[in-house]
């Protein structure tokens, strides 16, 4: 096995599984087949993704019985019907409950094999290999697999944790710049939500990332998937503040469906979203004007959107809000800053500021 820059470790008793990080991993059979339980394999990839590393990945699975599903790439396409193609192909090549299924690619792609493998006879053995900097610190690690729905996103879905992630950072350089800011939202969560220290880091090296430099994004990369593993050892199944992973997500989420998926990246969204957040923290009292203008040149510097698109006014920002996991009586509940570094999630706040926000956000053109 060519040495990981580092292994980290989701503790979830009899579901605990490595992350491997570092380079030259995409196409080492030794970090695939300890991980693998039976003969066959299934590589689920995209019509960019598979161009470029389904070779590698196939020549490290010699031996094996290798089939592969190349689906349609975007967030348009992460559909039941889209999904279905994952499901036909298992059950056409008479897989059995041992074979394994391969994401290969970013969040799209590992959450639509994620969840077939979830609902294949029940549950089959299942492998990250995240291509795209978001996926690698984000969406391949906590089990969270899914599809959207035209009605809200990722509403349709399963916790189920995979096997391992293999995060091999030399797939960031075919990466292009409007993919990477979109994992960086990704980054800079992690430093709000519970690590201060790390959003202090980020300001001063937010640069060399942009600029790809390996050690800084190894680090980054390390970083947030171990603040994401405490997280989710603590709270798999989001019954408390595994949420706090959503900051900014329940306003990216509304941008993304109330303009059409796919219009927008996750992570641009993301990006305006935690600028919401950031301006209802403030308007509550619980941020200085100075922590919000820190967060909001943080997120431009790395080239992400701080405010949504201009077609979505307050109304509609409140009725696809009210369409979201965190709901609970009918009450919306929202990932707020106490003080910057520390998030809280939270009903407790006053609805006529976050029609305040609403207001100035739904009326602002991004």
């Amino acid at each position: 096995m060519n040495n990981p820059t580092s292994i980290l470790n989701v503790d979830l008793a009899e579901r605990s599984y490595p992350i491997y990080i570092g380079t030259n991993l995409i196409g080492d059979s030794a970090v695939y087949r300890p991980h693998i339980h039976g003969q066959q394999v299934l590589v689920v990839s995209n019509t960019t993704v598979a161009p470029l590393y389904l070779e590698a990945v196939k020549s490290a699975l010699q031996g094996y019985q290798v089939q592969t599903v190349i689906l349609p790439d975007g967030e348009q396409h992460k559909t039941l019907a889209v999904w279905q193609q994952i499901i036909d192909s298992l059950l056409e090549n008479r897989f059995d409950r041992r074979c394994t299924v391969i994401g290969l690619g970013g969040g799209v792609v590992g959450d639509m094999a994620g969840f077939a493998a979830a609902c294949y006879q029940r549950g089959v053995y299942f492998i990250q290999v995240p291509t795209t900097l978001l996926a690698q610190v984000d969406s391949s690690v906590g089990g969270k697999t899914g599809v959207n729905h035209p009605l809200g996103k990722n509403m349709i879905g399963a916790f189920y944790q995979p096997q391992c992630v293999i995060a091999d950072i030399q797939t960031l350089s075919t990466l292009d710049n409007r993919q990477l800011s979109a994992g960086l939202a990704e980054v800079i969560k992690y430093g709000l939500i519970g690590d201060p220290d790390f959003f202090a880091w980020l300001e001063q090296n937010v640069d060399g990332l942009m600029a790809r430099d390996q050690a800084l994004l190894a680090y980054a990369i390390e970083r947030s998937c171990s603040d994401k593993a405490s997280v989710v050892a603590a709270d798999e199944r989001e019954a408390g503040n595994r949420a706090l992973l959503n900051l900014g997500h329940t306003f990216g989420h509304a941008i993304e469906t109330g303009m059409g998926y796919g219009e927008w990246l996750h992570g641009e969204a993301v990006g305006a979203g935690i600028c919401m957040a950031a301006d209802l923290s403030r308007r509550l009292g619980w941020i200085t004007e100075s922590d919000q203008a820190r967060i909001a040149s943080l997120i431009v510097r790395a080239e992400l959107p701080i405010y949504p698109p201009n077609n979505i006014n307050a109304e509609q920002f409140m009725q696809l809000m009210s369409v979201d996991k965190k709901v609970l009586a009918q009450k919306i509940r929202l990932v707020l800053m106490r003080r910057l570094g520390y998030s809280v999630v939270t009903d407790d706040f006053d609805p006529d500021l976050l029609k305040v926000t609403l207001n100035e956000y739904g009326r602002t053109s991004g």
